[in-house]
């Protein structure tokens, strides 16, 4: 009977231990924590949603970002009004060019929560510096560069056709004008 005592004594102190869960006041391993990451090029990705496929990367990545500040400065910690100041977005609806380098993207992750961040396209080609003043960043992340100027003769024309119009004697004037348009307000149907 004594065994039989012990053996359940033992049962019952295994399963009392199952019970009591033990706190860890250290710092986190995170592979640990993160066992579901998918290495891919030497990187781990989380993605969010159940699809666990990685969108295929075109080509190579942009070389500059358009960062957007999304959220406001107030009742932030310091270090992330230094990041966001030292990037050029403290001031209200500020959007900043960015290099797309490893030190800029530590600063990028770090306030990932209060920007968005979208990738420079170069529709018809990177800039050059000739193009710079007929250069413009749309709000969806494309760099458009006009190349083409119209050739003088083509702006001659039409700066010609214009005076004509301007002082063509058949051309309605606003006296003209207001006359018809009291007539059709007045003469509706």
């Amino acid at each position: 009977m004594l065994k039989v005592f012990q053996s359940s004594s033992t049962l019952l102190g295994q399963q009392l231990k199952a019970l009591v869960s033990v706190r860890h006041y250290g710092k986190p391993n995170k592979k640990f924590l993160y066992k579901d990451g998918i290495l891919k090029d030497q990187i781990y990705y989380y993605p969010r949603d159940n699809n666990r496929e990685l969108p295929a990367l075109d080509g190579e990545p942009s070389k500059l970002f358009s960062v957007r500040r999304m959220k406001p400065i107030k009742g932030l910690p310091y270090w992330e009004k230094r990041i966001l100041r030292g990037l050029g977005l403290y001031e209200k609806n500020a959007v900043a060019v960015v290099k797309n380098i490893p030190e800029n993207n530590a600063r990028l992750w770090k306030v990932k929560h209060l920007v968005e961040i979208l990738p420079i396209t170069y529709r018809y080609g990177e800039p050059t510096e000739a193009d710079i003043e007929r250069t413009f960043l749309k709000e969806d992340g494309e760099c458009v560069v006009i190349r083409k100027l119209e050739a003088a003769e083509v702006t001659n024309t039409k700066l010609s056709a214009a005076e004509q119009l301007r002082h063509a004697k058949d051309r309605i004037n606003g006296e003209t004008l207001r006359k018809d348009s009291r007539l059709k307000w007045l003469n509706a149907w």
